[in-house]
């Protein structure tokens, strides 16, 4: 078995962080090959292993996956003792269609909020366009924590760490960038998934990271 991940700046690459986070709980030996976002040749070193030319790819020998929730798909079937998905039916189609809405929206939060590891706004002023991404955030780990999570007595959306709970991984990271006040609920599940080792993991390296300028903003 050969597997290598191929991630943007650990930083700033949400998507590279769920694919990164996911893999690292699965707990097998990979390498790594981190590409900064800002280089001159940026472009065409993700495009030598990326014909989508985005990052996260895994390759596993000679084969490519691309796109962070078909990463997640494909370490679930190939490490199936990772537990990425619950092994009872509904819960497991609960936690990809929680999976699916992330990748496909929230694009406010998204765009208005990009991640950074490393720091914490004070006074951050939030849209009501944001607002509502969180809103909807948070609904889906209270139900999920209700529904599945508490009952299987884990920290986590179904119980232990998953797949879902690496695809909302850089939202915790974000609530806690821009100080967003949620409930004791959603503060608890925060936190828990901010101090899972996978997760600690990929920030403890997004901290030792060199600052990229375009990224960064004051308020």
């Amino acid at each position: 078995m050969s597997l290598t991940l191929v991630v943007g700046s650990k930083n700033y690459s949400s998507w590279s962080m769920r694919a990164g986070v996911a893999l690292s709980h699965c707990g097998v030996p990979y390498d790594e090959i981190v590409i900064p976002l800002d280089g001159p040749d940026t472009p065409q070193r993700i495009a030598d292993y990326s014909r989508a030319g985005r990052v996260p790819v895994l390759i596993d020998g000679e084969n490519p996956i691309w796109d962070s929730l078909a990463i997640i798909e494909y370490l679930a079937e190939k490490f199936p003792e990772s537990q990425l998905w619950p092994s009872d039916p509904m819960a497991r189609a609960i936690a990809r269609s929680v999976s699916a809405e992330m990748h496909a929206g929230f694009t406010n939060l998204r765009t208005e909020l990009p991640m950074n590891c490393r720091r914490c706004y004070e006074g951050f002023r939030i849209s009501d366009l944001v607002a509502r991404d969180i809103d909807r955030i948070c609904e889906i780990w209270r139900e999920t924590r209700s529904r599945f999570g508490q009952r299987q007595n884990g920290e986590f959306l179904f119980g232990p760490f998953g797949g879902a709970d690496a695809m909302f991984a850089p939202v915790a990271s974000r609530f806690v960038t821009y100080g967003v006040s949620t409930d004791a609920t959603v503060t608890a599940y925060v936190d828990a998934l901010l101090k899972s080792p996978a997760v600690q993991t990929w920030m403890d390296a997004a901290h030792t990271e060199p600052t990229i300028e375009r990224y960064e903003f004051e308020i």
